[in-house]
Formats: C-alpha cells, structure tokens, sequence
C-alpha cells in the first residue's frame, strides 16, 4: 500500500534523538500524511458523496496505522523532520524532509 510505503520510507531514515516530539505531533503528522495522500490521489477535486467516503477511509486509514506510527515517531524519529513533515504541502516536500540534516 502506497500510504504505509509512505510511512516506512519517511520514518526509516529517521534516527532517534533526545528531543524527540510528542506523541500529539506524531498523530498530527499521521494525518497530515493520510491527507496529502488523498490530495495526491484526487480526493481534492471530489463531490460531497465522495467527501463523506473518503473522509471516512482517512479515518480508516490513521486508525489502522496510528498505533505503530506513533511509537516508531516518538522514539526513533528527530522533532525536526516532524516539523518539517508537518509543514509540507505535497508529498515531494516530505520525501525532501528526509535529505535535510
């Protein structure tokens, strides 16, 4: 699945640190992920039917992913690259968070 590939590859180059960020930042970066999936994917240009589906199947998504998400983000991954992660606008923006030291 693109979005845990996603996942995997933004966490994987993230070594951990003392100033580790807070498990709310990482739920936040969770679903700023699923969302620019979405947006990725089309979900932007969708009618109010599609809306309401979709809404639920980022809801489904974060749910499925947030418990290991959120311990591998808390403990393994730097409060920088979190910070960078949530302030991307498209999906390149985080990949480029990674190559950032």
């Amino acid at each position: 699945m693109k979005r845990a590939m996603l996942v995997a590859v933004l966490l994987a180059g993230f070594g951990g640190c003392k100033k580790a960020p807070s498990e709310d930042q990482c739920k936040q970066l969770l679903d700023h992920l699923v969302d620019l999936e979405f947006k990725k994917a089309g979900a932007a240009g969708a009618n109010d039917t599609m809306k309401a589906e979709i809404a639920k199947q980022k809801q489904a998504v974060a749910a499925a992913k947030s418990v290991e998400f959120v311990d591998v983000c808390v403990h393994k991954t730097a409060k920088s690259r979190i910070e960078c992660a949530l302030a991307a606008t498209d999906l390149d923006a985080v990949a480029k968070c990674d190559e950032a030291k």
